[in-house]
Parts: C-alpha cells; structure tokens; sequence
C-alpha cells in the first residue's frame, strides 16, 4: 500500500487524482467505487452521500452522486463512461462510513464501464504515490488527518 502524506492508496486499484475518485477492478467487468482519502479530507466531515440510481448511464465526467458535508456539497464525477450496476445501500443511511473506511464499508457504487479500456483515463495504483505527491504539492495539501 502507497501511503502519502499520511493518506493510503492501496496498490491494486485504479484512481482518478483530480476527482479523488478510486476503483476497483471486480468480476465479469464490474468495476467498484469510491472516494479516496484526499477527498474525504477535502469534504472534512461527510454527512450525506446521494447516488444516482440504478441502472443510470453516465459519461465521463459527469456526476455520480452528490457528498454532503456541514459546509460543502460535491460531485463524485467519474473518469469513464458507464453504467451504475448497485448502489451501496448502507452508505445512503449511515455516510458517515464515508469518514472512517473509504475503501471497505464506505464504497459507494459498482458499475460497468462502457468501454474495455476505462483504465486508461485513470492512474494505476503503483504509480500513484508520484502522481498524488505532485496533485498535494500543486495544491498546498498537507496531508490526511492534518
């Protein structure tokens, strides 16, 4: 597992460094999703976590699902094209999951690339200390947990 600045990334998923967003390859090309710690620190405490349905076709770049914090409202966008396959259900109820385990009971959705190549608009994980490390220097972020 990367570790930068005090944020982990483990190595096995896919990121998207200027949307926060990390994914993680699953079976029959289903791809699981979610917001890294970067943007947890960046939304500070998130309160609301809205998806967009089931079944809702989506292009790159677009919203995913709103997150919610006392004082700021923002997109998850995602880096490809797709379709929302399942929503994580206990997250809508509790998104405070969101702020203690962003890669396990925090995931938010699993969706289904519309292309084979969807990797290609992100960052793999065994490249992402580098890509991180300038994405917080550029930005003047301290860390996680700062």
């Amino acid at each position: 597992m990367a570790i930068v600045r005090g944020c982990p990334f483990p190595e096995e998923f896919f990121y998207d460094v200027g949307n926060h967003v990390w994914y993680q390859p699953e079976t029959e090309g289903i791809v699981r999703l979610g917001i890294t710690p970067v943007g947890v620190a960046l939304a500070r405490e998130i309160l609301v976590f809205t998806p967009k349905r089931v079944g809702h076709r989506f292009q790159a770049g677009k919203a995913l699902a709103l997150v919610e914090s006392g004082k700021w409202i923002g997109s998850v966008r995602a880096a490809f094209a797709g379709e929302v396959t399942v929503i994580n259900e206990p997250l809508t109820a509790r998104a405070d999951l969101l702020n203690v385990d962003c890669y396990g009971a925090g995931w938010m959705m699993l969706v289904r690339p519309e292309a084979d190549d969807w990797r290609a608009a992100t960052a793999p994980g065994a490249t992402i200390a580098a890509a991180y490390e300038a994405w917080m220097e550029e930005n003047g972020f301290a860390g996680c947990g700062k």
